[in-house]
């Protein structure tokens, strides 16, 4: 990466985590005095004797940690992503944008409301913060409607924007059902989803570093409204308009196609059963 580009990107990111640190502060304001009395955490029973502001900006400060690391470290992927692929083996120079780009930005926001979300796993329920994560979780999806569109609309799709969308994608995928669970809105089980991404990775790993190949991984058609469904699903779970009693069975019928088709993914790129690519709709 060049010196301009590479000074341009560190500057966008530090104005990044000064945003961070500053809607993080406001945050902390907003809470503080909703609560000072000892609270317990529920569905995990733990009493915790702080205030509902420390309470929240401690895991919130940890997962805005990762979703300020990740781009730092992934900067030098600021490039064209010519063909919607992530590789990092193209031949010769490659220009690299010396500006994150609006798409990007609003990816990283979309981070930023995903580290906001996770400091209510801490938190009391109470009439005060009970609509919270629900607003978090649910403008973070409809964000992430918009921050595709916005790189495809400007030319400006970059590996690095692939990159930052898959990896907060996960994060939300793991934070939210958490946060959905602590409140008693979700039953513990429904975490095998959280857990799902990162046994598929992992499994990959493994293969190769037992030096076993990896088929590419087919296009499907079920993918991504099946992600557009946790994604709202989760958010009407956060959100208290339907008891917890009515959500949990629900949960069921959302969670199992979207294992099975997690499951299903890893059979195919570790090539126990036929890579038939189904056609894209």
């Amino acid at each position: 990466m060049s010196g301009a580009a590479a000074r341009g990107l560190r500057r966008e990111w530090t104005a990044a985590a000064v945003a961070f640190a500053v809607g993080l502060a406001l945050a902390v304001v907003g809470l503080d005095g909703l609560a000072t009395t000892d609270t317990v955490v529920p569905r995990w029973g733990v009493v915790v004797a702080l205030p509902v502001a420390l309470q929240w900006a401690a895991p919130a400060v940890g997962v805005g940690a990762f979703v300020l690391w990740f781009p730092r470290r992934h900067l030098d992927a600021n490039r064209p992503d010519t063909d919607g692929a992530d590789d990092d083996g193209a031949d010769g120079p490659v220009r690299r944008y010396e500006t994150l780009g609006l798409a990007n930005r609003v990816t990283l926001a979309r981070g930023g409301l995903v580290a906001a979300l996770a400091g209510f796993v801490a938190v009391e329920p109470t009439d005060a913060v009970r609509w919270a994560p629900a607003v978090c979780y649910g403008a973070n999806c409809l964000l992430d409607l918009v921050d595709g569109a916005l790189a495809r609309r400007r030319g400006r799709t970059t590996v690095l924007g692939a990159r930052l969308d898959m990896a907060f994608d996960t994060l939300g995928f793991l934070v939210a059902p958490v946060v959905a669970v602590a409140w008693g809105r979700l039953p513990v089980w429904y975490l095998s989803l959280s857990a799902a991404r990162y046994l598929y990775k992992a499994g990959c790993a493994a293969r190769r570093k037992r030096g076993h190949s990896l088929r590419d991984l087919p296009p499907s058609r079920l993918r991504r409204p099946l992600a557009g469904t946790q994604m709202a699903f989760i958010t009407l779970a956060l959100a208290p308009v339907l008891p917890a009693a009515t959500i949990r069975p629900l949960a069921v019928v959302v969670l199992v196609p979207s294992l099975a088709v997690f499951a299903r993914d890893y059979l195919v790129v570790a090539g126990h059963v036929g890579s038939r690519a189904e056609p894209e709709r």
